[in-house]
């Protein structure tokens, strides 16, 4: 891991943690060891950091659910259920970005915030396809309704009690959600 990158996982924990406003540069160079300033050499500001941490998270999980989408061989169940596991790992191994995603994003100034919300609605999109294969009475904005009730519970990891094993939470989630999405 780069040095930059482990700079922004502490950022992002802080962040999950504390709030963004909770977080100074200097409670960041704190944590990973050097002054706020010499920060500055890898990000131009908190904001940065914020937008370095949320915008490839965005990427990702598009880039993952369009590869998810074009393994489709005619059972748009199966594709539902490898979307369902694709979020579900990824949401029980990064719950600090979550949580960021959930209460931080409006942090961000308009450009990068707008195409991560660009790059969200994509995404969306990829599961109303799938959806709406798999569950052809449903509009296409009912197909939106479903797919973002089971963003809320596939997203609630920074909000649960470590007393489950993560194997149990992961298949207790993927079943909800894909229940939620079956109806």
């Amino acid at each position: 891991m780069s040095r930059r990158d482990e700079i922004l996982r502490i950022a992002v924990g802080l962040f999950a943690a504390r709030g963004y406003h909770g977080v100074s540069m200097d409670d960041i160079g704190a944590a990973a060891g050097v002054t706020g300033p010499a920060l500055y050499h890898h990000f131009a500001g908190k904001e940065a950091m914020l937008a370095a941490a949320l915008r490839p998270v965005s990427e990702g999980l598009l880039d993952g659910g369009r590869e998810r989408t074009a393994a489709d061989n005619g059972d748009a169940t199966a594709v539902l259920t490898s979307l369902v596991r694709f979020h579900v790992d990824f949401a029980l191994s990064n719950p600090a970005v979550i949580a960021l995603q959930l209460h931080e994003l409006d942090r961000l100034p308009e450009e990068p915030r707008r195409e991560i919300r660009r790059l969200q609605r994509l995404y969306v999109e990829e599961w109303v396809g799938v959806l709406l294969k798999v569950r052809p009475e449903l509009g296409a904005a009912e197909a939106r309704v479903l797919a973002h009730a089971a963003f809320g519970l596939m997203n609630s990891t920074p909000f649960q009690a470590a007393d489950v094993n993560q194997k149990r939470r992961a298949d207790l989630l993927r079943r909800s959600a894909l229940a939620a999405l079956l109806g």
